[in-house]
């Protein structure tokens, strides 16, 4: 089977190579990856080093494709079923940027048939993250179902990104008002079509005077994708005992206002959906695959996430795409034939 690998640490080169198809253990599935996502978390392992640098490692936490194996002691997955795979390659050396991937079964979750390869291959990390950065208050809801954030105002910085775009469809879901900020038009343009209601850009006008307008008690939550930059501003956003959820903190330090935050009683959380508790990441998988079946999940222009598509031997332009923002979702295709 084709599969790329590279070798962690400094500038790793990502490489096609050939390999035997794994075999399957008890508890384990394997999958035919039709369709793997890129991440920026991708990016960010090829550079790390790790203890034994000889290794080689495939890339990819996010994919979708189709049983073609089932171990021992496995139940309620079929050879043939169509999946969607999450945390893949998360402290494993297997990741998606193959053919043929062997996970834990609890790993690979039903895709209904209705639903396109592209969409599961685009949820994995982007969604599962936003589930927890809506759910992370500890009041609740602990897990997102149409109607769970009635009532509550949602505020997400950086609406056109992958996790913003699925923090306003699931918010949008759940019944909150969605305040998403952007940094120019066309993100304006993909913010709305994922559902936000009201969309800002933060190089034109003053983003607090404008939400204090639209929520006059603050907002009861954000979804933070530059915490240092952005941290002042949302102390002054967020209404009383709300919540601020980063799952991207920027670089450097991120200083708090204490005084403020006091004040409020405001609830900070930091996202890592890798480390979330069993429970919190099963809440997160049956939300996120429930919003999927009702069509409150997708993917695509109309959706407000525009698709770039590469083939397999391409994977180093597609990891290329992603360090340079590409807007929207970042696809590999790697059955030679997608459809398929």
């Amino acid at each position: 089977m084709r599969a790329i690998v590279y070798h962690p640490g400094g500038d790793s080169v990502l490489e096609l190579i050939d390999r035997p198809i794994p075999p399957v253990d008890a508890g384990e599935v394997r999958v035919r990856v039709i369709v793997a996502g890129v991440n920026p978390t991708d990016l960010d392992a090829r550079r790390r080093d790790r203890d034994v640098v000889a290794t080689t490692y495939v890339p990819g936490q996010d994919g979708a494709g189709i049983v073609d194996a089932v171990g021992e002691h496995v139940d309620g997955i079929e050879v043939g079923d169509r999946v969607w795979l999450w945390d893949v390659a998360w402290q494993r050396t297997e990741g998606t940027a193959q053919e043929y991937v062997v996970v834990p079964a609890i790993q690979a979750v039903r895709l209904p048939a209705e639903v396109s390869f592209d969409v599961g291959a685009s949820l994995g990390i982007p969604a599962l993250t936003a589930h927890r950065a809506l759910t992370s208050l500890a009041e609740g809801p602990l897990e997102l179902s149409a109607g769970a954030l009635s009532g509550r105002y949602v505020l997400v910085a950086g609406g056109a990104g992958a996790v913003g775009n699925a923090a306003i469809q699931l918010a949008r879901w759940a019944g909150a008002e969605i305040i998403a900020t952007v940094s120019d038009q066309t993100k304006g343009r993909l913010a709305r079509a994922a559902g936000a209601h009201h969309v800002l850009n933060y190089r034109e006008v003053d983003v607090p005077d404008e939400v204090s307008s639209i929520a006059q008690h603050g907002v009861d939550l954000i979804v933070e994708v530059n915490a240092q930059a952005n941290i002042a501003a949302d102390m002054a956003m967020i209404g009383q005992h709300g919540g601020i959820s980063i799952y991207t903190p920027g670089d450097g330090t991120t200083s708090i206002p204490s005084i403020p935050a006091m004040t409020k009683n405001v609830q900070v959380s930091f996202i890592l959906t890798y480390t979330t508790t069993p429970a919190q990441k099963q809440r997160a998988v049956q939300s996120v695959s429930t919003a999927v079946a009702e069509g409150a999940l997708t993917v695509g222009d109309a959706a407000g996430l525009p698709i770039t598509r590469y083939t397999l031997t391409e994977t180093e332009l597609a990891h290329s795409a992603v360090e340079h923002h590409a807007v929207g979702k970042v696809l590999v295709d790697v059955a030679k034939d997608p459809t398929s």
